[in-house]
C-alpha cells in the first residue's frame, strides 16, 4: 500500500465572526478516502451559532476546550434534546440527525469530529445540509411548494428564506435567546472522558479510557467507538493492531511524540513526529506504536467498530507471550534464554511501557 500516512493539520473551510470550520482533505491525507473516514474541527466564538444541519456521515465529536449548548433532533422521533457540552465530553451523531451548536461561554469552543464516510457522497468528506442560511436546502424549492408544506402565505415564506443573510456559522444578537440544556437529555448521548474511570492505568506509563457500545449503547447503532489515551513523558504504547478489520483515526490532543506504522510484508508505512492538532489514520490490520516526547502525548481516536478488539505484542497481554516458548525459538531461530526474556519483559505492564530507569554512578 503506497499511501502517505503522515500526520496532517486541517485546512480552513469556512470562517465568520461567529466561528470557523476546518477539514482534513483527502488530497493531504489520502487514507481518508481510501478508508472511507472523515474528520473536521468546529470553532465557535462567544455567541457563535452553527446553524441547524444534518450530514451524510456518522461521527463522534470530542470537546477540546470551552462549553456549548447543543440541540439534537433524531429523525426517528422529532423531539429536540438540548445538552450542555464541556471539555472532555464526547457526543456521537448518526447520519441524518439534525443538530445546532451554540457557544454560550466567554471563550472559544473547540470540538473535533471523527467518523466514517461509507455512505457519504464523497469518500473522506462530511457533506452537510443546512436548514437555514443562504445555502439552506429549501433554496431549491419554489415559494409555492414551501407555502403548501408549511401552510404559510408566500410573503411569510419569502421572509423566512431571506432574513438570514449568513451561512453555516453566525453570531447572534445578545437579545436573542437559545433553548436551555436539560440534564436528562444528556443521558445516553454525552460521555465525559475526564470523569470516567481508567480502563488501563500504568504508573509512569499512561492511562486510557474507552468509549464503546458497552458503556454508550447508541454507538451500536452508529458503528463507531472511541478512546482517549495519555502517555507520560518518554513512555511508549506497545506495538499493536486491530484484528477486526477496523480503521483507527488518531487526533493528537496535546504534547508530541514519535509514531511508527508497519504494514504489508513488514514494510514501514510511517515514521513521523506527531504534534498537537494533527491527525493520522491507521489502515486495517497495520501495526502501530507511539513513543511520547518529554512533555507527554495525548490523543483521541475513533475506531470504525462499536466494540473493537485491540491486540498488542508487548506487556502481560502480549500475543507473543501466548505462543509456546518452543514455537518462538523455532520461529525466531534464537536460543531459549532470549525467548524467556522476550516473554517475561514488561510482564507487569499493560499496553503502556514506562521509560527505563538509568542508574547514575
Amino acid at each position: 500500500m503506497e499511501v502517505d500516512l503522515s500526520p496532517k493539520s486541517p485546512q480552513k473551510y469556512y470562517g465568520s465572526d461567529g466561528g470557523s470550520y476546518y477539514v482534513w482533505l483527502s488530497s493531504d491525507l489520502p487514507m481518508l478516502s481510501e478508508a472511507k473516514v472523515g474528520a473536521g474541527k468546529l470553532i465557535l466564538e462567544p455567541r457563535g451559532l452553527a446553524l441547524p444541519h444534518y450530514a451524510d456521515s456518522a461521527k463522534i465529536g470530542f470537546v477540546l476546550q470551552g462549553t456549548a449548548t447543543v440541540g439534537i433532533v433524531s429523525p426517528e422521533g422529532p423531539k429536540e434534546k438540548v445538552v450542555k457540552l464541556k471539555q472532555g465530553d464526547a457526543i456521537p451523531l448518526n447520519l441524518g440527525v439534525v443538530s445546532w451548536w451554540y457557544n454560550d461561554g466567554d471563550s472559544e469552543f473547540v470540538i473535533v469530529f471523527l467518523g466514517e464516510t461509507k455512505k457519504a457522497y464523497t469518500a473522506g468528506v462530511f457533506t452537510y445540509f443546512f436548514l437555514t442560511g443562504t445555502n439552506n436546502i429549501f433554496n431549491g424549492f419554489s415559494n409555492e411548494f414551501l407555502s403548501k408544506t408549511w401552510d404559510l402565505d408566500e410573503e411569510s415564506v419569502n421572509k423566512l428564506m431571506k432574513s438570514q443573510t449568513g451561512q453555516i456559522i453566525v453570531k447572534i444578537k445578545e437579545r436573542m435567546h437559545i433553548p436551555k440544556p436539560c440534564d436528562k437529555d444528556a443521558q445516553g448521548i454525552v460521555f465525559n472522558f475526564n470523569t470516567a474511570p481508567y480502563d488501563v492505568d500504568v504508573k509512569n506509563g499512561g492511562r486510557a479510557v474507552s468509549l464503546t457500545c458497552s458503556n454508550l449503547p447508541l454507538l451500536g447503532e452508529i458503528g463507531l467507538s472511541a478512546n482517549l489515551v495519555k502517555l507520560d513523558a518518554d513512555a511508549a504504547c506497545s506495538v499493536g493492531y486491530l484484528p477486526d478489520s477496523a480503521v483507527q483515526m488518531i487526533y493528537i490532543v496535546s504534547g508530541s511524540g514519535r509514531v511508527e506504522i508497519t504494514g504489508i510484508n513488514g514494510a514501514r508505512a510511517l515514521e513521523a513526529k506527531a504534534t498537537a492538532g494533527s491527525l493520522f489514520v491507521v489502515p486495517r490490520f497495520f501495526g502501530v506504536s507511539k513513543i511520547a516526547d518529554g512533555e507527554g502525548l495525548e490523543w483521541f481516536s475513533v475506531i470504525t467498530s462499536p466494540l473493537p478488539v485491540f491486540s498488542h505484542f508487548g506487556g502481560k497481554t502480549s500475543l507473543l507471550r501466548a505462543l509456546s516458548p518452543s514455537l518462538l525459538e523455532a520461529a525466531f531461530n534464537v536460543d531459549p534464554h532470549l525467548v524467556k526474556l522476550l516473554r517475561s519483559d514488561g510482564s507487569n505492564n499493560v499496553i503502556f511501557v514506562p521509560p527505563r530507569q538509568t542508574n547514575l554512578i
